[in-house]
């Protein structure tokens, strides 16, 4: 045992004194894995865009870890930490193990990357690294305009397996890992920072130690009711102003079906320009099932009815030359109040859908 002490003792003085003796190799003086603590906040978020899937922002990742190669016994207790930021950091870096972190979904490289470094005489090690740069994520919009995200900053140690370097969430880091209260983005509303640890594939099928820090985001939807789902709506009263404009005496029609098809086909026209408007601006949209596809579908769906029946009662007379005049009259009004009440009920049901 005092061996052992006077051998630290030896390797802390040789590393505080001469800088060139480096000390990077895996540090295995509390055996197997190597536990790093990990905490990541978000300082600052300056663009989220959900057409490219990508959002701006400057976030700290903080990773701790023991190595008692740095133990300076000669120190009193209580003594502060050996505190670098910089270059001076990025030197001594070089000459002690630090932990390979690796941000997994960064796009592109970063416009800022600096780092701070503690020593503590006990060889507790604290990195602190500051990157600002544009992170990449998977867009869930399927409950849009309600829809919550997760902006994700994705951590794991590269070139160690997880039986070697294992990163771990503390409470400490827990408390750590947050957003700035400065933080905005516009139409939505910030939430709490969640962390979660998992394996990641390595080379070879080795997992390695990841780290997810996961900022919660909740949308607000009124200015996209006010813009989008108020002109979708109420292009559903177009198919529907087809069907309940015309209206039967003694069974027989009373407005010509060309003015009724041509409502509809100015309604067609409507519908693919609020189709390319919106796609326009919001391209993510355009794929996957949403609020949105719904009822544009719903919109089609709803013309491509209202042509039919009107073809088919109006200018075909189609039910009467089966069954009657009086058939073909009840039928009608049957439908002018059945196909509204469907759509009311889809849109309904899209919305709540969406809202739960």
């Amino acid at each position: 045992m005092v061996f052992r002490i006077l051998l630290l003792a030896v390797l802390a003085f040789l590393a505080l004194a001469l800088p060139g003796f480096a000390q990077t190799d895996l540090p295995l003086g509390k055996g197997l894995p190597v536990e790093v603590q990990v905490g990541i906040a978000f300082v600052d978020i300056s663009g989220f865009d959900e057409n490219e899937g990508t959002f701006t922002a400057t976030v700290d990742i903080r990773a701790c870890w023991d190595d008692l190669r740095l133990v300076n016994p000669s120190a009193s207790p209580g003594a502060p930490p050996t505190t670098m930021v910089g270059e001076a950091a990025a030197e001594k870096m070089k000459s002690i193990w630090v932990p390979p972190l690796l941000v997994v979904n960064q796009h592109g490289e970063p416009s800022r990357s600096d780092y701070g470094l503690r020593i503590y005489p006990s060889g507790r090690v604290e990195m602190m690294h500051r990157v600002t740069g544009s992170f990449s994520l998977d867009l869930d919009l399927s409950k849009f305009p309600f829809d919550r995200q997760k902006l994700l900053v994705t951590v794991k140690v590269k070139d160690y397996p997880i039986t070697q370097v294992a990163l771990r969430i503390t409470q400490a880091d827990i408390e750590f890992s947050r957003a700035s209260q400065d933080i905005d983005i516009q139409d939505w509303s910030i939430g709490l920072v969640d962390m979660r640890s998992e394996a990641a594939k390595g080379w070879y099928n080795v997992s390695e130690s990841q780290i997810v820090a996961a900022l919660d985001i909740k949308r607000r939807p009124g200015l996209i009711v006010a813009s989008i789902f108020i002109p979708l709506i109420a292009s559903l009263f177009i198919p529907l102003l087809a069907i309940w404009l015309n209206r039967t005496e003694d069974g027989v029609f009373q407005v010509d079906t060309f003015e009724l098809v041509n409502i509809i086909i100015g309604g067609l026209f409507a519908v693919i320009a609020l189709n390319f408007t919106v796609y326009s601006s919001f391209i993510a949209l355009s794929v996957g099932d949403n609020t949105v596809n719904r009822l544009f579908a719903l919109n089609y769906l709803a013309l491509a009815a209202a042509l039919v029946v009107n073809i088919v009662f109006s200018r075909f007379n189609a039910v009467e030359a089966l069954f009657g005049r009086y058939v073909q009259e009840q039928t009608y009004c049957v439908l002018m109040w059945m196909i509204p009440l469907i759509v009311a009920l889809l849109v309904a049901t899209f919305l709540l859908s969406a809202y739960a």
